[in-house]
């Protein structure tokens, strides 16, 4: 990775004004915490030992979503971390109700821009040079304006240019002064995980403290260009021999802690279906590898891009013209996901008994891989985990398809209490997993209204195994590979022997040795290939269906489905 071309310089110190700005904006943030938690602590402790539970349980639904609105309202306002932290807290539908997270989806990371006058002085502050020598022109509009920063066209001086073979760049620039607004926001909030970390009521159902920091975690990232510049070249090098997918080249020479100079690469917006038909590219060809390049980032790489949303990819006509030459290309690598080694290594026993419907087991699984808090009651989970499996657990993904919706909404709301009191906290990668496949979900709905991007599972994991086979994986994995094979056979003999039972009662099983020899071999080749692609399929739907009813083992099941998608990525990442 070249080294940028200056070195950062330290952020100017904040003036008298601008630290007592600071200051009054900590105090307001802690004013807002305050109000919410002194209103929790009278309706959720002291009125229910006056006897009036039920009075406070009726309006319980109304005062989350005044608080949300009020929350919302205040980010907006503050701008700055704060729009950041209410996007963050909408995904977290482990630890908030949704009456919450329903109030937040709406915030918009959109803000007025800064003046030019300051953009202009902290990229010749990271540069350590003259924005004219920088750069040949320099638009004063941005193109875009975010709550850390914003982006600006430009081109590149020529010198510069002709050395790279690059004209056109995209500036991405930090506000100035959003450091010192992370850091104050980022203490309220700490100071808000600690008080409610002593406040039994949540600290049973919710680590605070780790909330924060891992949302600290992220949004430091964020302000630090070069950690998106390590992660844009890091993704290239995954996609570097795929001839479908392209990305931004990094402009180092232009490039800092607080400056980022990327090749402008805009194209057509992959949403954009009359574009796309106007250039000769069939959308449905588009849908096809958009879901296999995802697939690609979740299966091989373990490193994907996270907010795939339809603003950060383009499709690009090739020189040609030709109906099939287009590229995909990715843009804005601020968000990106990692399943870490550690994490693939955790699944394993998950993903073994998921596959071998042992709600015990995997239970004790989901508290090794630490989304169970201690405090989650495992033998009530336990009980829900079995009965689930017990109905669910053999069917293949066109058997689960036909139960009928208002089944699965009864059985949720059979063990909808222990759901709901559930203390379980995901890791960010589930989260951004889920994240990405559902907006790859809505993106891949625009371009073809039938398109199933659960259809592309199947063959992608045959592939995936076939090259397993001819040495690509080594003899544990393969291992690995047959147990979970055996187990889901295992898992599916109670059901086809009962279904062999009433087929004999009513005299109708037929002895074929042949033909059953053929397809029970067929049946052990395919299981191997096909149980992960299946089990995300098959909890993914169950998941969605209950979540659209409101419901909270919606929730569940979709976290599920990300382990077996994510067991595939255990079986690829170990040459």
């Amino acid at each position: 990775m070249p080294e940028p071309s200056a070195p950062a310089s330290a952020r100017p110190a904040p003036t008298p004004d601008q630290q007592r700005a600071l200051k009054a904006r900590y105090r307001r943030i802690m004013r807002f915490a305050t109000r919410v938690l002194v209103q929790a602590w009278w309706f959720e402790l002291v009125l229910p030992r006056f006897g009036l539970g039920a009075l406070a349980a009726r309006g319980r639904i109304r005062r989350l979503q005044k608080a949300a609105r009020r929350f919302h309202r205040l980010a907006a306002d503050l701008g700055g971390l704060m729009i950041k932290a209410g996007q963050f807290l909408s995904s977290r539908l482990d630890v908030l109700p949704r009456e919450i997270t329903q109030e937040l989806e709406g915030l918009q990371d959109e803000v007025a821009p800064e003046p030019l006058d300051r953009i202009v002085a902290q990229v010749e502050r990271e540069l350590g040079m003259p924005l004219s020598v920088a750069f040949a022109s320099f638009d004063e509009t941005p193109i875009a304006a975010a709550s850390l920063g914003q982006a600006h066209r430009a081109r590149l001086s020529p010198g510069l240019a002709a050395e790279l073979g690059i004209d056109d760049v995209v500036v991405k620039v930090l506000r100035p002064g959003i450091e010192e607004i992370v850091e104050v926001d980022l203490a309220a909030l700490r100071r808000v995980g600690r008080i409610l970390s002593r406040v039994k009521l949540v600290a049973n159902r919710t680590d605070a403290p780790a909330l924060v920091e891992e949302f600290a975690t992220t949004s430091l990232e964020e302000i630090d260009y070069l950690n998106e510049a390590a992660y844009a070249e890091r993704f290239a090098a995954d996609f570097a021999d795929d001839p479908r997918m392209r990305t931004p080249a990094i402009i180092w020479e232009r490039s800092a802690r607080r400056t980022l100079t990327l090749q402008d690469v805009s194209a057509i917006k992959i949403t954009d279906v009359a574009a796309l038909r106007e250039a000769g590219i069939d959308p449905d060809a588009v849908a096809g590898e958009l879901a296999r390049v995802t697939f690609q980032q979740l299966f091989i790489a373990g490193f994907f891009h996270a907010d795939p949303h339809p603003g950060n990819i383009f499709v690009t006509p090739g020189p040609t013209g030709g109906a099939d030459d287009w590229t995909i290309t990715y843009i804005d690598f601020g968000m990106m996901g990692e399943i870490t080694p550690g994490l693939r290594a955790g699944l394993r026993s998950f993903i073994l008994a998921a596959v071998g419907r042992d709600g015990p087991g995997l239970v004790q699984a989901m508290q090794r891989l630490g989304v169970l808090l201690p405090t989650a009651d495992i033998d009530e989970l336990e009980r829900a985990m079995t009965a689930l499996f017990d109905r669910f657990g053999g069917m293949g993904v066109a058997e689960l398809t036909q139960v009928d919706p208002r089944e699965l909404e009864q059985f949720a709301r059979r063990f909808s209490e222990t759901v709901r009191t559930l203390p379980f906290q995901l890791p960010e990668s589930f989260l951004l997993l889920i994240r990405t496949v559902s907006l790859l979900s809505g993106v891949t709905s625009a371009l073809n209204q039938d398109f199933n991007i659960w259809d592309a599972v199947d063959p992608f994991a045959k592939t995936l195994v076939q090259a397993g086979r001819s040495g690509g994986i080594d003899g544990v994995v393969e291992l690995g590979q047959q147990a979970v094979g055996y187990a889901a056979t295992i898992a599916r003999l109670p059901r086809r022997i009962d279904q062999l039972a009433a087929k004999a009662e009513r005299g109708d099983l037929a002895l074929r040795v042949p033909e059953t020899d053929r397809r029970i071999r067929s049946l052990e080749r395919s299981i191997g290939r096909a149980t992960s692609g299946l089990l995300v399929i098959g909890l993914l739907i169950a998941g969605a269906v209950l979540r659209s009813s409101g419901d909270p083992l919606g929730t569940v099941l979709m976290i599920a489905a990300a382990v077996p998608l994510l067991h595939i990525v255990v079986s690829s990442r170990f040459p």
